[in-house]
């Protein structure tokens, strides 16, 4: 009795130890739960201000003058819409949500705006119209489901939308009169559980193009005719995979804009006759992808962007002859968000370099397709006091991966005596592509820490070609985490790097890819950190959202499939923590749809009852990454906190 009496008092011993070793507390914001991280010293909340406090202010459209530009940008917690009424001029603040805006579609031939906005990044967005001109508004859908891609017909009446409001796992596009939102009707059912979304109306408003997205590898345009709902497949066969990604009709609606690498490596822009079946590609010679495409109003030009190894070029196209002219007055960067006014004399687009957050500029157009006049800034972003011209530049590099392949990585590295520690981003996607754009964070990074960031775009990126694309597909999943050891090979040869304080960072699939590391290379590792990261392949493909099921088992492999449900087993991190030994920080968001809660949950439970170092944090009020500065704020000072520490 006295024997059964000791060891009853040891286990309550044990649990009552266990269970202090989680220090738990909700920051002051309310909303986030911290554990096992300890209190954030007062100094790194005051060097850490000003790189918090940088604004950007990126081009959304033009108002219904065509001489005034709505942005986003934060004044408070999150982005909201403003309207600027010349270059260099105030920025007058439209939408006072405390969510940000999503999408933004303004009315042809009128005032109204059609956006989207979500709760707690839930990604259940629904759709609201909005009065620019007295800030009112109206939601349109029916605040539970999950809506987007909002798209003007031609008159300004209707909008066409996808939404999975008939069973919660269909995207459906829907068509809905602007002035009774309870018109609202499906003009295409899902047939399965991939992606279908609206492209452009006809110039009569009588068919609808639409976009089937099953991966990024396969992807068919169809055309809709709203009297019958019959649909035509006009991009892409059902019999083998291709990139068809409608644009959107021409001049006449004769025809299509679209992107496709039916007809080479990359992602090319091509016209297809609708009468004739003719098919012309337009920038064969280009041996990039096309990032980005917009058409004026009277058809006439258009303008596409061009990813050329992470950096953006901005060409002019003349529609009728099809001959294309370069923009030469960019700056070196990323270019997004292009858009004509409706008159074509200006096209407004984003600007974002690595010195500069996200501006809008427009540029001034002739009367020639192929000609352009000046390049003007209209916002002039924020950043916090920060002299951004000592800010480090991007080198891009490569180095052989274990079979001999070529993997491209940016590297920022400013000059030093000793050896830098290094941090190693790794991009989510896993289709992604780490680019040179403005990184506050890397920049704190360099500054705070003395380190140098090296952004790797593994095998699997986007913007390489479609055969590069392919090569982390199925069983290959782990040839990407080798590309990760081949960067650690690569930086053991740098003198100016220091092989031995390496820390791997990275979010969502990039997060798998950090926890995949810390299982392969803990002994060649000092700290990981996981953003909202895939821990077991099986239990995210059962819990993620039911409306991207499939489209995620096309990526990473079908669970249902023995063979593959066995090998997802195997590589799942959370199955492997045994062979992880180096100090993990993890970051959740609790509403995320993408990769739920329970799987930080779990690799965090894991971990601790394998006795390994790790802090916990989740945000209640966010979803798929932090969106809100309150938790980004406390997020970053943790994570330099975590980083000082063990780094």
């Amino acid at each position: 009795m006295k024997k059964l009496l000791i060891i009853l008092i040891l286990i309550a011993f044990v649990a009552i130890s266990y269970s202090e070793e989680v220090v738990t507390s909700t920051e002051n914001n309310g909303n986030l739960i911290l554990e096992d991280i300890p209190p954030i010293p007062e100094s790194i909340k005051n060097d850490l201000r000003r790189f918090q406090n940088i604004r950007s202010g990126s081009f959304r459209g033009f108002d219904s003058s065509g001489k005034q530009l709505y942005i986003s940008t934060r004044f408070g917690n999150v982005s909201q819409l403003h309207l600027v009424k010349n270059p260099g001029g105030s920025r007058n603040q439209i939408t006072y949500f405390d969510e940000p805006i999503g999408s933004v579609s303004k009315q042809p031939k009128g005032d109204l705006i059609a956006f989207t906005m979500d709760s707690g990044g839930s990604e259940n967005a629904q759709i609201f119209s909005l009065n620019p001109l007295d800030g009112s508004f109206k939601l349109l859908t029916d605040g539970k489901s999950r809506n987007g891609g909002p798209l003007w017909n031609k008159t300004g009446t209707k909008i066409a939308y996808r939404s999975n409001k008939r069973n919660g796992a269909s995207n459906d596009v829907w068509v809905m009169s602007i002035s009774d939102p309870a018109s609202a009707e499906v003009i295409l059912e899902s047939p399965d559980g991939t992606s279908w979304g609206p492209i452009d109306w006809s110039k009569d408003n009588s068919k609808v193009l639409i976009q089937n997205y099953i991966s990024i590898t396969n992807s068919k345009v169809y055309l809709v005719d709203l009297n019958t709902k019959e649909k035509e497949l006009i991009l892409g066969s059902l019999d083998k995979q291709s990139v068809n990604s409608g644009l959107s009709f021409d001049k006449d609606s004769t025809g299509i804009f679209y992107v496709t690498d039916e007809f080479g490596e990359f992602n090319n822009l091509a016209h297809k006759n609708l009468l004739s079946g003719e098919i012309t590609v337009i920038t064969q010679d280009i041996k990039w992808d096309v990032a980005g495409f917009t058409l004026s109003g009277d058809g006439a030009r258009a303008a596409f962007t061009i990813n050329e190894n992470g950096f953006s070029s901005l060409y002019l196209l003349d529609t009728k002859t099809l001959e294309y002219q370069k923009v030469s007055t960019i700056p070196i960067g990323l270019v997004g968000g292009i858009e004509f006014n409706e008159e074509a004399s200006m096209l407004g687009l984003s600007i974002n370099t690595y010195k500069s957050p996200s501006d809008s500029y427009t540029l001034e157009l002739k009367r020639n397709p192929l000609r352009y006049g000046e390049l003007i800034q209209w916002t002039e972003s924020e950043v916090g006091g920060l002299d951004t011209s000592s800010f480090v530049s991007p080198e891009l590099i490569s180095y052989p991966s274990f079979d001999g392949l070529d993997v491209p990585a940016f590297v920022y590295a400013k000059e030093s005596k000793d050896p830098l520690p290094v941090i190693i981003y790794i991009h989510g996607g896993p289709e992604g592509q780490s680019r040179p754009r403005f990184s506050s964070t890397f920049q704190l990074w360099i500054d705070q820490l003395g380190a140098a960031v090296i952004t790797p775009n593994v095998r699997g990126s986007e913007g390489y070609g479609k055969t590069y694309l392919g090569l982390d597909n199925g069983f290959n999943r782990e040839n990407s985490v080798k590309d990760i050891g081949a960067l650690l090979d690569w930086i053991e040869e740098q003198p100016n790097l220091d092989s031995s304080r390496v820390a791997v960072y990275g979010g969502s699939y990039g997060g798998y890819m950090v926890l995949a590391s810390a299982v392969h290379y803990s002994d060649r590792l000092k700290a990981a950190i996981d953003i909202v990261g895939i821990s077991n392949f099986v239990t995210f493909l059962t819990n993620t959202q039911d409306y991207r099921r499939d489209l995620r088992r096309v990526e990473y492999g079908d669970e249902r499939d023995p063979k593959m449900r066995a090998f997802l087993e195997k590589i799942s991190p959370n199955n492997n923590v045994e062979k992880i030994f180096v100090p993990m920080f993890v970051a959740q968001g609790e509403n995320d749809p993408r990769v739920p809660v329970t799987e930080s949950e779990q690799v965090v439970k894991s971990l601790r009852e394998a006795d390994k170092t790790v802090w916990y944090m989740n945000a209640l009020n966010e979803g798929h990454g932090y969106r809100k500065k309150e938790n980004r704020d406390i997020y970053q000072q943790a994570v330099i906190l975590f980083l000082k520490e063990h780094l």
